[in-house]
């Protein structure tokens, strides 16, 4: 399988530091867009690969690609944004994104994403042994840790979780702790795809 990477970043800088890290990878081949909108009006003719995708575009958002090949099997994204929060990778997460990484990112941690990502491709009929594993470690959490998981999910603070569950900051901050080594990771964007894959809730 050719391992085809596509960078679609409306920031020459950007475009050239991933096209100059990704080369140093024989294995892979690269082609890069400056917008959202020239890579959908190629899309039909692309073999499929891996997307390394701007949230904040001109035209057509990284948001928009998404939604446009979140269903594609053909594709895997990965959201590369200088303005993480929980709610965009929520939302990138809801359309398809198997990933969401802040810049400035770590090279060793977006070739790890990457390698996943080109697996996820290969893996094709494992999807629901993935769904059964995610399943079971939803299934380990109590339901105040579903609370508040669901709380995390939907955008909240802390503090307002802890309002609305009429419970300290503190315990929310205990039960979020919990719950994150329940689903063994180590950061909210993991916990949130774990949920998903579970169809903890929906995604429309």
């Amino acid at each position: 399988m050719t391992k085809t990477v596509y960078i679609v970043d409306d920031d020459d800088a950007v475009r050239a530091s991933l096209h100059s890290l990704l080369s140093l990878r024989s294995d892979l081949v690269i082609r890069a867009f400056r917008s959202g909108d020239i890579f959908l009006e190629s899309l039909p003719d692309l073999d499929p690969g891996v997307l390394l995708l701007d949230f904040h575009m001109p035209g057509s958002t990284g948001l928009d690609v998404l939604q446009s090949v979140g269903n594609d099997p053909k594709f895997v994204a990965i959201i590369l944004t200088g303005q993480g929060n929980v709610g965009l990778a929520v939302q990138a997460m809801k359309a398809g994104a198997l990933d969401f990484i802040e810049k400035p990112y770590e090279a060793e941690f977006l070739m790890t994403a990457i390698d996943l990502a080109f697996s996820r491709l290969e893996e094709g009929n494992e999807a629901a042994s993935r769904v059964n594993v995610a399943e079971t470690k939803i299934g380990k959490l109590s339901p105040r840790e579903r609370d508040v998981l669901k709380g995390l999910i939907e955008g909240r603070s802390n503090k307002i979780i802890a309002y609305e569950l009429d419970i300290s900051p503190r315990t929310v901050e205990i039960y979020r702790a919990n719950l994150m080594e329940k689903l063994e990771v180590r950061s909210l964007s993991e916990a949130l795809r774990i949920a998903f894959a579970a169809g903890m809730f929906p995604k429309n």
